[in-house]
């Protein structure tokens, strides 16, 4: 396996090329960004934290039968998965107000919604990734109207099954970010990643953030909070 050929360097990211066409080596950084790139840090073990969390979620959310990009965990920083290329909208599924929602619509953070909000961005730095919706997606020819279907049916799906999943684990899922790449066959799968970086995971019965909100907000135990959700995941009985 050629290790050197990079590929892509992302905020969280590095991605590489590999022997087999189809297949790409992605090494998880510990760097830390908020905020369009505004803020930049580092959280120490974030990359291996990301990278067994993201590993383990993928695993179990294919069993489901969730079509992803995930091949197999190879090293501590590094996962194997399939080459695809990403579609330039990420889908945000909310099940309680927190984030941008509540500035954006004046609602109290932590308010529950009756159910699943699911809002699309456009995957662009340089504009601040902004909410769009179906019109414009069409429009600007982000994807087509059956890849938005697809990709809005499948994260409500994964919304339902990490929800039941981190409940059993005492922890509530308030909102994640997804995002769908295209294999060479233009199928849709499930891609990037699904962590603490991508999720706002809250601690059941005290309400703590275990997510990058510590980071953004400079609440403080952000490298504690990366652990304490792998931990409760099973931590090390998964490696």
């Amino acid at each position: 396996m050629d290790r050197e050929q990079l590929l892509y360097e992302g905020k969280a990211k590095k991605i590489f090329r590999t022997d087999d066409p189809e297949v790409v080596r992605v090494k998880y950084k510990d760097d830390a960004t908020a905020f369009n790139g505004e803020k930049k840090g580092s959280i120490s073990g974030k990359g291996e934290l990301n990278n067994r969390i993201s590993a383990f979620i993928f695993e179990y959310l294919g069993k489901q039968g969730i079509p992803h990009h995930f091949v197999r965990f190879l090293s501590p920083k590094e996962q194997l998965v399939k080459h695809v290329t990403i579609l330039p909208v990420e889908v945000v599924v909310r099940n309680r107000a927190a984030g941008s929602i509540v500035k954006r619509l004046g609602l109290q953070e932590g308010q529950s919604f009756p159910r699943p909000v699911v809002e699309f961005y456009y995957k662009n730095d340089d504009l601040g990734d902004p909410l769009i919706n179906e019109d414009h997606v069409a429009f600007l020819d982000l994807a087509s109207q059956e890849q938005i279907r697809g990709m809005r049916q499948m994260a409500l799906k994964v919304n339902r099954l990490l929800t039941a999943l981190m409940i059993e684990k005492g922890v509530d899922l308030i909102d994640f970010k997804l995002e769908f790449g295209v294999d060479q066959e233009g199928k849709l799968l499930l891609a990037d990643e699904i962590s603490p970086d991508t999720c706002r995971f809250w601690d059941h019965q005290t309400g703590q953030k275990l997510d990058k909100d510590r980071f953004r907000r400079d609440l403080g135990e952000v490298e504690h909070a990366y652990q304490e959700i792998w931990n409760r995941l099973g931590g090390e009985k998964h490696v």
